[in-house]
């Protein structure tokens, strides 16, 4: 039987059709190794320091950024080492004496556990992170920095979240967390 021209075009188009597409790996694998040195170097922009509910950090327009370290979190009720309770606020604005002796032990605990693994830190080189509400009292904020430098901290932190410095007439971007230094 013979076929009809509109049949023997349909047939070579459904033929073109069959063909094997085949897929550039080449050009993939280029785009995922620039998506993985993008990746990798962009990774270290982190915040690294915790986010807290309870905690309202004070502003400032400080420029450094917050660095890997020990934290302390006081809140309006309790005092937190890595996020782990040492005291309660009631109990260290009770005492009579300034070094809060359970935040000076937790402190020691977590410099020898960073001492273990890098051999001989002195101590002006050892961090801590203060994040206290803006509404903290100066006598507890005392308090915690002291027991900080008695047990061994040479570098003493308190975080703030930054203000960005918008010009007139600018709109301002959302604030971020900073360290400001204290020697």
């Amino acid at each position: 039987m013979k076929m009809s021209q509109r049949a023997l075009r349909m047939q070579r188009r459904n033929e073109k059709g069959k063909r094997t597409v085949s897929l550039n790996l080449v050009s993939l694998m280029d785009i995922f190794t620039i998506l993985v040195f993008f990746l990798l170097v962009n990774s270290s922009d982190v915040e690294v320091l915790p986010n807290a509910k309870e905690i309202q950090l004070p502003e400032s327009i400080a420029e450094e950024r917050a660095r890997e370290n020990v934290i302390i979190m006081v809140t309006g009720e309790q005092i937190l080492v890595q996020g782990k309770l040492v005291a309660t606020v009631d109990q260290v604005m009770n005492q009579r004496e300034i070094v809060i002796p359970a935040l000076k032990e937790a402190l020691q605990r977590q410099s020898d556990r960073v001492m273990i693994k890098q051999a001989t830190v002195g101590v002006a080189n050892r961090e801590v992170t203060i994040m206290g509400d803006r509404e903290l009292p100066y006598k507890l904020l005392k308090r915690v920095m002291a027991s900080c430098t008695a047990a061994d901290y040479g570098q003493i932190s308190l975080a703030v979240m930054q203000i960005p410095e918008a010009e007139p007439g600018q709109a301002a971007t959302a604030p971020s967390v900073m360290a400001a230094e204290q020697g």
